[in-house]
Order: structure tokens, then sequence, then C-alpha cells
């Protein structure tokens, strides 16, 4: 069940090697899994005859040149995806893992449960031997949009000094800030979400 748990990065594959032939004469097939997390996407299967839409989990269709309209999409058993792309799974990238660090309202001290974290960014690190680790800084509204930038990268420059300070290379740490542009939970201007104080930090 583990290797099914990956959506468009098997649909996108197989489109990238063989997409060339939605226009030839060779068949292709293209399934649809689900992600790391178990949500599922939508892809759209066009070429000249026709196009056809798969959205579930499994889901299939089939396209044999460019005059003939993609196939009914059916959902293949789990038995059948592994039996037949077992070894495209298994040589798929690891997915990236992503970790939420919390602040203090209007400050870069992070929160305890957010320093207990830590430790658990820095096995990932090491156990990965990553060499690419985001560190992306966010705020809630409260107070004006360029006070928000300002503390957005100076919480993931925290961040970034933290992991530095544990023995992480500073060219394998890339940071950056949003401010309150992109914010975890919706809310109008000038409001205190606690979950929108935040560092997110994506290992690769």
């Amino acid at each position: 069940m583990e290797r099914l748990r990956i959506l468009r990065y098997l649909a996108l594959i197989f489109l990238v090697v063989t997409g060339l032939n939605l226009t030839g004469c060779a068949k292709t097939t293209v399934v649809l899994l689900p992600d790391p997390d178990g949500k599922v996407g939508k892809l759209n299967i066009s070429n000249e005859a026709g196009s056809v839409d798969i959205d579930k989990a499994g889901e299939a269709t089939t396209v044999r040149g460019k005059q003939s309209l993609p196939s009914k999409p059916e959902i293949l058993p789990e038995e059948q995806i592994a039996a037949k792309y077992g070894e495209v799974l298994a040589n798929l990238p690891e997915q990236p893992v992503h970790f939420i660090l919390y602040f203090k309202s209007g400050s870069t001290t992070l929160t305890p449960e957010s320093v207990s974290k830590i430790p658990e960014i820095l096995k990932t690190i090491n156990q990965r031997q990553s060499q690419s680790i985001s560190v992306v800084g966010h705020t809630d509204t409260a107070g004006n949009r360029q006070y928000n930038l300002r503390l957005s990268k100076q919480r993931a420059d925290v961040v970034g000094k933290i992991l530095m300070g544990k023995g992480i290379k500073k060219l394998y740490i890339k940071t950056t800030s949003h401010g309150e542009e992109n914010p975890l939970i919706k809310t109008a201007d000038n409001v205190n979400e606690p979950r929108n104080r935040r560092v997110e930090v994506i290992v690769r």
C-alpha cells in the first residue's frame, strides 16, 4: 500500500516519459495515484480525438494514437498497479518531508513545542544526507505588510542559524520569506492567528 501512496509523481512521470506517444501511434497508459498524505488530484488527458479526466485513486486511461479517443477511465486493482509499475514506483525520488515551527506573537522566539521538533528535523536531514533544505518564514496578518515581511525573514534566519549551529552547512539551506501573503489559515487583516506565525522547513 505504501508504494501506491504517490500521486502527481507517477502520473507526471508517465506523461513526461511517454507523452510524445499521445500524438503518435504507440500505446500510452496514465495511472493516477494518491500522494503520500492520501490526497488525490485530477488529470486531464487529451489528444486530437478528445479528452478524459481521471480523478480517483488508481484510475487509468489508455491512448492509442492521436486519432484514438483516450479510453474510458477504469480503476486498476492495487495488485495490478504494483505488478505493472512496481519498478517505476520503487525508483521514484523520495517525497520531501515538511515540518512546521511556530513562533510567539510578534517575535522570533519559537514556541517550546516547536523547539522540541528541532532534533527530528536534524535526524531527517542526516538520514537523507540532504543538501537541499528550504526554510520559509511566515507571519499572521497582525501589523502592516512591510513589518511582517521583515519579521518573516527574521524568523527564517533564526531557524537557518539553529540548523547551522547544529552542523548543517549553510550552502545546503535556502531561506525565503513570504510575510503575511501565504497564510496557513486565511483570516481578515490584523488578526492574531498562531498557526500563521510559522516557519516551514522542507527537507528534500
